[in-house]
Parts: structure tokens; C-alpha cells; sequence
């Protein structure tokens, strides 16, 4: 495949706020040169979400997992559910390409910092078994994850809207991941992340939005975020690396391929259909 196309490893179609105009959001973001997008489910009753949103588009495909903040929804059975979808999945269809989002969050409370554990050690557990790379939410959590991705070797993944230290990013590096970078860093006065997005080795950056949160800065506060809006993201990255777009969405997709190879071979067949 031409990799001169953008890859959003990050963002949630599926969500209510796009259930106005979700065609037309997807055709939005294909027409900015968004070639694939990854929907990441949050707990277990928007698995079929994230999984009918891929069917219906082409250019679509997802991640199975229960965010951190969605304790709430797991019950016994969660686990032992999740693992058998993913066995079955993987059977009957390719567009299933990682697992997530998964991770940790400190941010709001510490407090369920044990049930937080649990759950993510077990979804680990679950990428491990079916070789599959994850997708991580690190919120206030950084240290902590590495600490299970060391205890649980799995296939890389992404460190989802990455926010720590340069040695915490070189540690994820170090272990397969790559680091996604979003609206926060379109911000200026968001100096840490920007000089992260400068220093940082380019083969270990991939581009998101994490849509519909995380708006950039052009964008009016607490206003949607959408895919499409990848592209001044990536015109975002290319300035303050002072490089060209064209070099930075070639680099970046690259990367997401390489690190999500389902989606790699997603838009291999893409690449052919067109």
C-alpha cells in the first residue's frame, strides 16, 4: 500500500454524538485523507457497537476491551466473555485488531486502584493468548501500566493520548508500543506534549483524535470532535517537527501498520480494492 494516507488509531464513532450524522462524519474524514479509523469499544455493551460501525464502513475497524472507567459494567462472567468474542472474532473476520481500550486511571480516584489491576492484568492476559496488540489508556497511570506490560509480555500496541515523561515514553518503546498523539497536543501552551511530539524517535509516533473528546484547539471548547480533523493534527506535528505533512503522514501510518498489522493488511486490501 501508498502510505501517503492518515490512520486514526483512536477514535469513538460508535458514540451518541455521532448518531445524527455518522455517515456523513466517516465520509468527512475520507475526504481529509483519513484512510482507516480505529474504534476502540469501552465496556461490554458497545462491543456490537464499534463491531456493526466497522461492517457498515469500509473504513473502519475495531478493538475489543473495558476501559478502566467503566468498572462499573464488568461482571463475573466479563472476562471469560470477552476472551471467547475474541476467539470467535478472529475466526470470522479480520477487522478486529487489537485489544482496548484497556489500562489504567488515577486521575479521578485511586480508590479502585486494585479493581482497576485486576481487570486490566486479566485483558492482558487475553491479548497474550490471541497474539493480539492492545490499545491503552495510561490516564495518571503511566508507571503503573508499565508495571503489568512487563509482567505480561504482549504483542506492542499504543499508548493511547500519551501524556508522561520522555523516560516513560522511551520504557514504552522499549516494549513494542507506540505513542498516540492527539488535540492535547495542538495546544501551544501544552509545551510538555509538544516537545515530546519534537523529540521523540518519529517511528514511534501514530496520529489520533480520539473523537468525539479531546477537541484541538481550532475547535470551539466542549464543542464534537471528529476524525476528519486528523489532518490539522498531523499539519500540527509536521510544524512543530518542522518537517512536511506529507513525511509526517507517511511516517505515522507507517507506524500504525506496523504496530496494529490487521489494520496493515486492512488497508493492504483497500489499497487494492481502489
Amino acid at each position: 500500500m501508498g502510505t501517503s494516507k492518515l490512520i486514526d488509531t483512536h477514535c469513538h464513532l460508535d458514540a451518541a454524538a455521532f448518531d445524527e450524522d455518522r455517515d456523513q462524519a466517516v465520509q468527512l474524514a475520507v475526504e481529509a485523507g483519513v484512510e482507516m479509523m480505529v474504534l476502540p469499544s469501552v465496556l461490554p455493551r458497545n462491543y456490537i457497537d464499534v463491531i456493526l460501525a466497522s461492517q457498515r464502513y469500509a473504513n473502519c475497524c475495531y478493538a475489543l476491551g473495558v476501559h478502566p472507567m467503566y468498572l462499573d459494567s464488568v461482571k463475573v462472567t466479563t472476562m471469560k466473555d470477552l476472551d471467547n468474542l475474541v476467539e470467535k472474532t478472529l475466526k470470522v473476520e479480520n477487522k478486529l485488531v487489537a485489544v482496548g481500550e484497556i489500562g489504567l486511571d488515577f486521575f479521578e480516584t485511586k480508590e479502585n486502584q486494585t479493581a482497576q489491576e485486576e481487570l486490566f492484568a486479566e485483558q492482558l492476559k487475553i491479548a497474550q493468548r490471541h497474539d493480539l496488540p492492545v490499545i491503552l489508556h495510561v490516564r495518571h497511570a503511566v508507571d503503573d501500566v508499565l508495571k503489568h506490560l512487563r509482567r505480561t509480555k504482549v504483542r506492542g500496541g499504543i499508548a493511547h493520548a500519551f501524556n508522561g515523561s520522555m523516560q516513560q515514553a522511551e520504557e514504552f518503546i522499549k516494549l513494542g508500543f507506540k505513542l498516540g498523539f492527539g488535540g492535547a497536543m495542538t495546544y501551544p501552551r501544552a509545551t510538555k506534549l509538544r516537545e515530546l511530539a519534537e523529540k521523540l524517535p518519529l517511528d514511534a509516533i501514530v496520529l489520533e483524535t480520539d473523537a468525539p473528546d479531546m477537541p484541538p484547539e481550532w475547535l470551539e471548547k466542549g464543542s464534537r470532535n471528529s476524525p476528519k480533523e486528523l489532518l490539522k493534527i498531523a499539519e500540527t506535528i509536521a510544524s512543530v517537527r518542522r518537517m512536511s505533512l506529507s513525511q509526517i503522514i507517511e511516517i505515522t501510518s507507517k507506524n500504525s501498520m506496523e504496530v496494529l498489522p490487521k489494520l496493515g493488511d486492512l488497508c493492504t486490501r483497500l489499497e487494492v480494492l481502489h
